[in-house]
C-alpha cells in the first residue's frame, strides 16, 4: 500500500520537473515581438553609427559577446555604416525571409529584410539567452541595390561572438 503513493509521488515530481524544464526553455517570439526585436537592434545600431557611440549597442549585447569584445570592436566592425541613416525602417514592417528558429545551440535566428528603396536593407540577427532575456550575439546587416543586387557593392557590417572560441577583448 505504501508503494503506490511513493510511485505516484515520483511520477508527479518527474512531471513537474519536466514542466519546469520546458518553462525555462526559451520560446520563439511572436511576429510582433520579432518585429520589435529586429527594430530595436537595428535602430540602436543606427544611433551608434550616427553618434559614433557604441556603448548602448554594446550594453544590449549578450554577456558572452561583451566578455570577448569591446564597444570599440563594434565601432570598427560597423565603420562602413558610419554616418548612414537606416532609421527609415522604424515605420516599415519587417519582411521575414525565414521563420524564427532556435538552432541546436539554443540561438534564436531572425532573418529578413525591409522593402526600402533604392536599396534593400537585409539582416541576420542571432540572439542567445543572457541575463534572463534574448540578447544579441550577432548582427549582420547588408544594404544592396535592388536593381543590381547580384553585383552590388555590399555595405557589410558584422559583429559576431564566436561561441566556440574568440578574440580577446581589445
Amino acid at each position: 500500500m505504501m508503494r503506490r503513493p511513493i510511485s505516484l509521488s515520483i511520477a508527479v515530481i518527474a512531471a513537474l520537473m519536466g514542466f519546469a524544464a520546458r518553462a525555462q526553455s526559451p520560446a520563439l517570439p511572436t511576429p510582433k515581438v520579432e518585429e520589435v526585436m529586429v527594430k530595436v537592434a537595428l535602430l540602436t545600431l543606427n544611433d551608434a553609427n550616427l553618434t559614433g557611440n557604441y556603448n548602448v549597442l554594446y550594453a544590449k549585447m549578450a554577456r558572452s559577446f561583451r566578455e570577448r569584445y569591446s564597444s570599440d570592436t563594434l565601432k570598427q566592425a560597423f565603420r562602413t555604416f558610419a554616418g548612414h541613416h537606416i532609421d527609415a525602417i522604424a515605420g516599415m514592417p519587417i519582411v521575414a525571409t525565414e521563420d524564427p528558429a532556435i538552432n541546436d545551440n539554443s540561438v534564436l535566428l531572425l532573418r529578413g529584410h525591409f522593402d526600402t528603396t533604392p536599396s534593400r536593407l537585409s539582416y541576420e540577427l542571432d540572439y542567445a539567452v543572457s541575463e534572463g532575456e534574448w540578447k544579441l550575439i550577432t548582427i549582420d546587416v547588408k544594404v544592396r541595390s535592388i536593381q543590381t543586387e547580384a553585383s552590388a557593392t555590399d555595405l557589410i557590417a558584422r559583429a559576431a561572438a564566436d561561441l566556440a572560441g574568440g578574440n580577446a577583448k581589445k
